[in-house]
This record gives C-alpha cells, structure tokens and sequence, in this order.
C-alpha cells in the first residue's frame, strides 16, 4: 500500500515539475534548495545562540571521525567516543544535555531513531562529506520535525545542485591503521534540467582501544529535476558498520596500568584471569534512507515544500557473556547428559540481540517571505515499527540444540506528528517580533518479552504537547540584541521503559528556556555573550549507568536547571589571519535530589558481599551530572596563497558521573590541541586543484577521558549498624580513554 502511494506521488511531482518547468526561463537552483530547510531553521544570522557551519568547514580536519567531532568549535559542545578516535560510536553533548534530547534532521526529515531518540553516527560514517551544511540552535530554538529539541537542534542540509560537472578522489590514511577513502561524482545541471551527483566513503580504523576496530562504508546518491519555479529531488543515502564493542569502560587501577585496555569480550578462567577474548564481539548493523522532496515557487513570496521519506534499518550484536546463568537466557537447567539428567545452571553462551524496524512518514511547509513579514505554517506525519528480538547462538557444552533459539522478542510502534505556524514581523527596519506555535502528538506502545529479567512488557502512552515560543531582535548599525522564551516537552525514551527499576515510573518532561544575547560586529572584529536560563520540570537526567548495549539511562527529577552564559569573539588580525573564541560558564543544579542505592553486606571472612536491601536517600541540591561549569574554544585560522592553518584548542571542566557530586565518579577537567595543515595546488588541465592535508590531533597528548559512568551503594561490614550517611556511600566507577597524539595525512584530487 505504501510504496503504491510512494510511486504515484512520484509521478505526480515529477509530471507537474516537467509542467512548470520552461526552458527559456532563469533557474534560480539554490534559492529552490533552501526552501526545505528554511521552514525549520534560525534565519537571524545576528542570534548567537545559534551555530553555522559550512561543506568547507566540515572538510578540513576530517580523516575519517564522525560529525559530532567536526562540530567541536560550536560553543557549549562536548564530544566523546567510545573507540577513542572518534571513527566508532561517536556522541556529543551541548549545555550538559546528552545526544537523545537533541533534535538532529536532515533536510528537515527527522533523523533522530524515534525509540532511543539518538542518533547513531557509526551507520553513516563520514556522513560530512555528503553535506552542505549545518545549523546548531542551543537551547529550545525554532520549532522543528521529529524529536523534541529539548536542548539542542541539528540541523543538516545535504550537498547542493552543482551547476557545472565534478569529481573528487580522496585519501586519508594515519595512526591506529584508520583509513578513508572517498569518491564524489555529479552531472551538473544538464540541458535537460536533470542533475545526478553521488558518493561514496570507506572508513577503517583499528581505534584507540585495543580491538577497537571499525569497518564501516557509506554512501548517497540523488537526481533531480530543477525547474523554473520548481525542483523534485530524490535523494538517498546510507551505510552498513561492524565495529568491535568498546562501551564496557575500565577502572582507576586499569586506566592507570594501561588506558588502551578493552574488558569487552573477555573469557575468564575459574580464577577470575583474562584467558582470551571472543573475536567476533561485535556490532553489526544497515541503515538506508530514501527522501523525495519537491519544491515550488507560487510567486516570489510564496513556497512550499513537501517530502516523503522512507528509512530501514537492519542488525546485530553479537556478545560473549562469560558463565552466564541459563535461567536469564530461558534455557532449561535440567538436560541429560549420557543418558544421565544433569543439572547445568551456568555455562559461556554467545547471544546476538536484533533490531529489526522500519521509519517513513512525510513533512512538509508553506512559506510566505516578503520585505516585513515572515510566515511559516508546517508539519508532518511520521511512524516507526520496531522487532527487538534475542538468539542464543552458542552455549559451552550443552547438548540441547540452539539452531535460532529465541529468548525473548517485543516490538515498539510509534506514531510522531506535528503543526507549527511560526512568523516574524518587521516593527521596524531595526526591531522585529517573532512568535511559533507548535502541537505535538505522540503514540507510543511497546508489547512482548523485555530482555530484562525476560518479564512481559506492556507499554501504552499518549501524550499531547503545546511547545510556544516567542520573541523579540534589534539590529542596526552592528549593534544586535534579542530576548526569547520557549517552552517545549519531550516523552520518555524506550530505554526509560524497559531499564526502568522497580520504583521509577517514567514521566514526561517539560522545558522553560529564557534567552537573552547581545554582540557587536565590526569590519575587523566581533564579540557577544548569551544568557541563558533552562528550568525543567521532571527532567530525564543521566544517571551515569549504562544498559547493556551502552546506551545511557535516566531518570526523572523534578526540579532542576540548567544556567550560564556563551560569550563569543572574532578578530581578522590581518587578511590571511584570524582568531576566533568562545567560552560557556554555566550552573547546572537539580533542587532536593533523591536516589535509590543497593545496600550490601560485606563479609571480610568470605570477601564476599551480599545484597541486603534498597533504600531511598535525600541528597539535596547537587550538581547535575555530565555538565562540565566550564567549556571553552579557541580557533585559529591562517589561509594565504592555497595554505591553510587551523590550530583549535578545547578546554572542558571537571564533571561528576553522578548526580551525588562524589569526587571518586568524577572526570578531572582536561583539554587538547588539534593542528590542521593543508595546500591546495591548482594543477591546470589535468585537474581542477588538489589538496594535501596533515591533521595532528591532541599534539601535546594530552592523556584525558571525556566519558565515564558510575554505580553508587552503601557497603557494611556484618554485624556493623547500618548508618545511611552520605559518607558511607562507595562508587564504582569506570571510565572512557581517549587517544592521545595521533596524526593523519592525505590527499584529495578536484576534476
């Protein structure tokens, strides 16, 4: 049925883009371009809470890494890795807020998965090098499809129409044997007003962690028809990694004796030594995306767009669980060995867990753009159905067959929709006013087996958000200002349902987001600050506990805030150099927080600890955690005669991986310097120019975790009064090393 509807609006869009189209006409390629992304974008270049990064930008230091580590320089933003290069698993943090409350689209179509409500770079691995550009709005920004930006919004335009014919080859190749190779091809507009361009890119790493490998390669592809007044474009993209696992993390004592170390995969003996590690441990999965978009110029104020979108995504991990209990994986203890029954209640066992799930939907939006007023009236439909099923595929000495043996399966649907009106008016050449409605309904159920505990889970919510905002902008003569308040509300994550313990019911949170900013632009120079206030109703904040699969876990609190100021600066010293900074003071508290801790008995006789309760303790007002009081930037950019210059610095303050403030599940500030070199050499008929480049990362190896996680409980001796202070509180924590120097080099040839 859908893909029925699917080819005749195809059909359709194309047959009335051929019909609209007249040759002898100018075709005006990217103004048409930008009319699906306008609706969903900040187009007050003068607001400082948002960031514009362009192709060029994106390009210059990327051997291979993930967008999030592209996008460093943007104010307030923290990235980490789980492979220590950032070529593997890759996430990022803007404002203390994690990568599942950031609204990330790409061409306006939601990218974000619509369950764990992230985004997984690792599936479209140098995915940078297939856009045009990026917008980040910090704090609720503009309203927007999919997810809701409940600190942040990406968003992504994907490469635009070239006018002429090209191909670019390129290679970068380093440390840790990471290598990138990437191929771009495109037509031009032909005669015809057809346009064909596609890429693709081959990443591979070994990662900084031992075993930590990547194989990864993605791809995009798109034709178009561009015409007068409008323009059909189909666009596809995608990509297919398998990594080896390195979201276990390691210790004080590891990290001290050797940082590289990866725990995953270990097989251990009855002595509790390392006698091996399983070799296939790893993550496979493929995802595909398709978007057709058609844009049209009514007249020269009035455009609409409209997409329909597809995504499909496939998948495994396969993991060695040393001496696993059966009973969690339903496999029968009792079985008969020799004709004798025999009880088995462990044994090693392999098990693969599957994701299955398919997302499609259609957005779209009208716009009215003239010399005073500003109108955009939008929305879109969207849903997702996701199987997340269990094998165990391998089981030591157990002689029962387990040829696709299922331990669990349950599906998740939802069904995400929205309609904004959104509009600006010109008081003034010098002051505008600006308001933005938006309705959001969500439908989410999950039902079958949960993997934890292998319990029935049933899930059913329905929730109804109104998310205005509202605003106000001066700007004349370099000097701007403006003030904005926002509200916006986001459900609780799969991961909230199915992790959930045995006291926590999930609720939806709710954000109140002030913002106010000023700066100044001059020839030479430009400096301003932005103040922002977020307080939060019923916050998911993180724990600083990991599933099983490494995805973060949360839970609610109800009073908390998030504060602080973003100043940034720019000065053109002379034509050929610059310098631009940035840094983020920030307060980031949750008000009479109180958590459930595992209390355990230690025996010093045995050495061996005993669960013996959980109990609720009131902790006060505390820090948030992952939300460092500091971040800062400094970038400076050298470009004369075809050489290029970039020395970035990042500076991250000291965060806690709790929300108790416990100086043992903390992560010490630390900062790193990043070099990029490159010439570009135009080489007349043979080619356009080509490019050599060197990127020198963390050159003063600087030996920093930017990641790290944390597992709070009350330890007594026996017999000892049990005496719930905070002082009698241990943590366990563990932590995420990143690379220290590396360097890469590589060449990229324009035709």
């Amino acid at each position: 049925m859908y893909k029925k509807i699917l080819v005749i609006t195809i059909c359709l869009l194309a047959t009335y883009s051929l019909w609209a189209g007249n040759d002898n006409d100018t075709v005006n390629v990217q103004t048409l371009e930008e009319v699906s992304v306008v609706s969903t974008r900040n187009a007050d270049g003068n607001n400082l809470s948002a960031s514009n990064i362009g192709s060029s930008r994106l390009t210059e230091q990327n051997f291979g890494q993930n967008l999030p580590f592209l996008l460093s320089t943007v104010p307030s933003l923290v990235t980490t890795s789980d492979d220590g290069l950032g070529v593997g698993y890759t996430y990022f943090r803007i404002r203390g807020t994690d990568h599942t409350r950031i609204n990330m689209t790409v061409n306006g179509i939601p990218l974000n998965d619509s369950e764990s409500q992230t985004v997984f770079w690792v599936n479209m691995t140098d995915f940078a090098s297939s856009l045009k550009s990026v917008q980040v709005q910090r704090g609720v920004g503009t309203s927007t499809n999919g997810s809701a930006a409940f600190g942040a919004s990406v968003n992504m335009q994907t490469a635009g129409v070239a006018e002429s014919p090209y191909a670019t080859v390129g290679f970068n190749g380093g440390m840790y044997n990471t290598l990138r190779e990437v191929v771009k091809v495109g037509t031009g507009v032909m005669p015809s007003r057809f346009v064909f361009d596609a890429k693709f890119s081959k990443v591979n790493s070994d990662g900084y962690l031992e075993r930590a490998f990547s194989d990864l390669y993605s791809y995009s592809a798109s034709a178009g028809y561009v015409g007068t007044n409008s323009m059909v474009k189909l666009i596809v993209f995608g990509g297919k990694e398998k990594t080896y696992m390195a979201w276990d993390g390691i210790g004080k004592k590891q990290l001290a004796a050797n940082r590289r170390f990866n725990p995953a995969g270990a097989d251990y003996d009855e002595s509790g030594n390392i006698v091996g590690f399983y070799d296939n441990q790893t993550d496979n999965y493929r995802q595909n995306h398709i978007q057709l978009h058609f844009s049209h110029f009514f007249m020269p104020e009035l455009s609409m767009n409209a997409a329909l979108h597809y995504t499909k995504g496939s998948g495994y991990y396969e993991q060695f669980k040393d001496n696993a209990k059966l009973k969690s994986y339903n496999l029968s203890e009792k079985v008969v060995v020799d004709g004798k029954e025999v009880n088995i209640k462990r044994t090693d066992i392999v098990r693969r867990k599957n994701l299955d799930n398919d997302f499609f939907g259609g957005v779209w939006s009208l716009n009215y753009v003239q010399d005073a007023f500003d109108l955009h009236f939008g929305g879109a439909l969207n849903r997702y159905d996701g199987a997340h099923f269990g094998n165990v595929i391998f089981a030591r000495n157990y002689p029962l067959p387990l040829k696709d043996f299922e331990y669990y399966r349950n599906n998740g649907q939802k069904t995400d929709g929205n309609v904004y009106l959104k509009g600006a008016y010109r008081l003034e050449r010098w002051l505008s006013i600006f308001g933005d409605l938006q309705y959001r309904y969500v439908g989410y159920t999950i039902s079958g087996i949960n993997d934890q505990g292998l319990k029935p889970i049933e899930v059913s919510r329905r929730y109804h958000f109104f998310n205005p905002k509202a605003g106000i902008a001066y700007s004349q003569g370099g000097h701007n200002a403006y003030a904005s308040f926002a509200i916006a509300n986001r459900e609780p994550s799969r991961s909230n349902f199915t992790e959930a313990g045995a006291n926590d019911v999930p609720l939806p949170e709710r954000l109140f987001d002030y913002e106010l900013g000023y700066n100044l632009v001059r020839d030479r120079f430009s400096i301003g600050a932005n103040l922002y206030f977020m307080n939060y109703k019923n916050q998911l904040v993180l724990t600083g506990k990991y599933s099983d699969t490494g995805a973060y876990l949360t839970q609610n609190v109800e009073k908390s805030y998030r504060t602080g100021i973003e100043i940034v600066g720019g000065v053109r010293i002379f034509d050929w150099l610059s310098w631009d900074a940035n840094i983020t003071l920030s307060r980031n508290k949750i008000i009479d927080f109180s958590d459930w801790f595992d209390v355990y008995e230690y025996d010093p006789a045995t050495q061996q600890s005993d669960w013996k309760d959980n109990v609720k303790t009131d902790i006060g007002t505390t820090d948030i955690s992952f939300s460092p009081s500091i971040t800062a930037g400094s970038r400076i950019s050298i470009s004369y005669k075809g050489f290029g210059a970039d020395v970035h610095t990042t500076v991250v303050g000291s965060q806690y991986l709790s929300n108790v403030m416990n100086k043992d599940a903390s992560l010490p500030a630390y900062s790193f310097t990043n070099v990029v070199l490159s010439y570009k050499l135009p080489v007349g008929n043979i080619a356009r120019n080509i490019t050599f480049s060197v990127t020198a990362n963390n050159v003063f190896n600087s030996l920093f975790v930017s990641n790290g996680g944390a597992i709070g409980s009350f330890v007594f001796d026996k017999g000892e009064a049990h005496d719930y202070s905070m002082a009698r509180l241990q943590y366990t924590p563990w932590f995420y090393a990143q690379a220290g120097f590396n360097i890469h080099g590589g060449v990229t040839v324009d035709f």
